[in-house]
């Protein structure tokens, strides 16, 4: 499969752009374990017009972490313009437009999936940026607003036809939010339209080895791509990789071997962020890495409230003490 001329082999696994979550730290971790190709943050076109120092920090990227996306989103076309080019200049490998967020506070601005309810808008925006920049654009988008409005077909033609270089799928609406199960015979309906020729990326519900064999074998997309599921698992990546060539699982990791990998994304996080900001950055990834253990909540407390890195590897230490043998539970019933 290639974006433009990005080479990325065959069956590549994407990591999906998700706020607070595909940090750089976070991101190391996924592209050791495999991941094809990452994106950063999704980062306000706003935000990056203001110069505002968060957004402006997500356009961080590493020479290693390559091929890598910078995702922006908004819901006005000279915003989104300007902040197309920005994102341009931190030298990403392609330029992605979030077409498919569904929060309440995007969505009700016009941006993210909002954007469904505005087609004509949606083409005008992406025509607009891919004219303006140099990079490959990519779009992510979802297969409609609502259950009556599943027009992905057609928004995938009119992206394409303005020039876009591959597209990314979630398999739900954007009135779905996260609940119920994904669709993937509309992403499977994109990939087999004959008007189709940039590669497709379904997303949404791979969960597991199995899972991302099944995308490729029954519904023929380029790529998939994993958003929630990397959550506390990073090495689903590896997993992923190794079904797909030997039709078989990996063991599953014990949590010593999970307690090593949170060590080092901690240390890691706060070497980038600082004690505060990388302790609290990894709040979100503790209670994850170490989902579904026994009588765990009195230390999962302890790991989200504490502010020490010392006392937290020592809350770590204790884990491995208690649990270190035990195996984690796969991938598919953890998320």
């Amino acid at each position: 499969m290639k974006i433009a001329d990005i080479e990325l082999g065959e069956r590549p696994v994407f990591l999906a752009p998700m706020e607070e979550v595909t940090d750089v730290s976070f991101r190391r971790f996924c592209k050791e374990f495999g991941a094809d190709m990452m994106y950063t943050e999704f980062i306000s076109s706003d935000g990056l017009i203001r110069n505002a120092g968060k957004s402006l920090k997500k356009l961080e990227i590493f020479d290693y972490e390559r091929p890598i996306g910078i995702q922006i989103y908004g819901h006005l076309k000279d915003a989104m313009v300007e902040a197309a080019i920005i994102a341009e200049r931190a030298n990403p490998d392609v330029i992605d437009i979030n077409f498919g967020c569904p929060m309440k506070k995007i969505v009700r601005r016009g941006a993210g999936s909002g954007m469904m309810n505005n087609v004509p808008l949606m083409v005008e925006i992406t025509d607009a940026i891919v004219k303006a920049v140099k990079k490959p654009v990519t779009v992510k988008t979802r297969l409609g607003y609502d259950e009556e409005n599943k027009n992905i077909v057609d928004i995938a033609e009119r992206l394409q036809d303005v020039g876009i270089k591959a597209i990314t799928i979630h398999g739900r609406t954007r009135s779905q939010l996260y609940t119920g199960k994904a669709d993937w015979t509309l992403i499977g309906a994109v990939k087999n339209n004959p008007r189709m020729t940039i590669p497709v990326i379904g997303n949404g519900d791979i969960r597991s080895g199995f899972d991302a064999y099944e995308a490729f074998e029954k519904y023929g997309v380029d790529g998939i791509m994993i958003g929630r599921a990397t959550v506390g698992c990073p090495w689903i990546f590896e997993e992923i990789k190794h079904f797909l060539k030997h039709k078989s699982p990996l063991p599953p990791k014990n949590v010593a071997e999970v307690s090593t990998l949170v060590k080092k994304h901690l240390l890691l996080s706060v070497e980038l962020k600082g004690e505060r900001g990388g302790i609290l950055e990894m709040r979100r990834h503790f209670a994850h890495y170490y989902r579904g253990l026994p009588n765990f909540r009195e230390t999962r407390i302890k790991l989200l409230t504490s502010l020490n890195v010392d006392e937290i590897l020592q809350i770590i230490d204790s884990i491995d003490e208690r649990y270190g043998e035990l195996f984690m539970p796969p991938v598919d019933e953890k998320h």
